[in-house]
């Protein structure tokens, strides 16, 4: 590409980032004289591409609405963020596009995208499960430590990384729309020091949960299978040699499963009438894991740093159930119980 296209395009990458930017702002980004920027600005014009003159004190160059979509000039991380978007949608059932509008979308972006780009960003959408779709405000993790983990998933390479731990339950509702059962910042069979630190893995796969991501695998430092965010994980790179994952429950299932069992302050043991099957599609695999079922009812067990909003999520599941601890949590039922009889009693007269 020769230099004035390419400066003609950067130009228009500019412009599309928004706002108003003077001559003097572009002509220093683009190493040009500020004629030489009014010149480039003629070539977007005669392109049909919609650049308006903003006289003034403060006047310059702006990208205006218009008939068309102009070309759009996307860095690594915009690519990244648009393809994990229309991926997301569509898995979780979110996308309000029409018909195969997100697919034709994500091919048009795949179509441009380097062949560097293309292969990282296939080995991130080869190797993500996605489970709950966001329930708050999303924590992204770093572009390169996204695509470096899915590398080392996909061809299941080792790889170390510092991670930033957390402290317990500061996750919230771990995606359940249920506070207080939140995830710890690393968890999973025995749950890994929130301290956190220097940590080499063999990485199992990528799980993207209610908004966060997660890498669930072996950590070589511990000597057990755990979970972590990867919003806390910084310098990740791929070490040399390779590992066999071994069988058993999938990444997703891992995930939920140490999401369900971190340490937590409450151990909450609960059981319902109902089978496994009904109780699992009541009660998110997130929040509360059945560990039995006997007869016609499931032994539930549930981590929570709060048990105030155990009583309207017990209520909600519409089966019978009894608590068989924390007696704390007993009492918290019988008092939402009696304040539900209350306001059934109620009318409007006595507001």
């Amino acid at each position: 590409m020769s230099r004035p296209v390419s400066r003609v395009l950067t130009l228009l990458e500019l412009l599309q980032t928004g706002g108003v930017r003077t001559v003097a702002d572009l002509a220093g980004r683009l190493g040009v004289a500020e004629r030489t920027v009014r010149r480039y600005v003629d070539h977007l014009v005669e392109l049909d591409i919609p650049v308006e003159s903003v006289r003034g004190r403060h006047g310059g160059y702006r990208l205006a609405p218009g008939h068309r979509m102009p070309p759009l000039m996307l860095t690594d991380d915009e690519a990244l963020a648009v393809l994990l978007g229309l991926v997301a949608g569509r898995r979780t059932g979110l996308t309000a596009a029409a018909g195969t509008a997100g697919e034709t979308a994500s091919a048009k972006v795949r179509r441009v995208l380097p062949e560097r780009l293309r292969r990282r960003l296939d080995a991130v959408l080869q190797s993500v499960a996605f489970t709950a779709p966001p329930t708050g405000s999303a924590a992204v993790p770093e572009t390169g430590v996204l695509l470096t983990v899915a590398d080392a998933v996909r061809g299941h390479r080792p790889v170390s990384f510092r991670y930033g731990g957390g402290r317990r339950g500061e996750d919230g509702a771990g995606g359940a729309g249920a506070g207080g059962a939140g995830a710890a910042g690393a968890a999973g069979a025995g749950a890994a020091d929130a301290a956190g630190g220097e940590r080499t893995m063999y990485p199992y796969g990528l799980v993207a949960h209610a908004g966060r991501w997660y890498v669930t695998g072996r950590d070589l430092s511990a000597g057990a299978d755990r979970t972590f965010r990867l919003d806390r994980v910084a310098g990740a790179r791929i070490l040399p040699g390779t590992f066999e994952p071994p069988d058993g429950p999938d990444p997703a299932e891992r995930v939920l499963t140490s999401l369900a069992t971190a340490p937590y302050r409450h151990a909450v043991t609960v059981w319902v009438r109902g089978t496994a099957e009904e109780v699992r599609t009541r009660l998110p695999g997130s929040v509360a894991v059945v560990a039995a079922e006997e007869e016609s009812w499931s032994r539930v067990e549930i981590r929570a740093e709060r048990l105030d909003w155990l009583p309207g999520v017990l209520a909600s599941l519409d089966l019978p159930f009894a608590v068989e601890q924390p007696d704390e949590l007993r009492e918290l039922v019988a008092e939402f119980a009696n304040r539900l009889a209350d306001s059934a009693r109620r009318t409007t007269r006595d507001r």
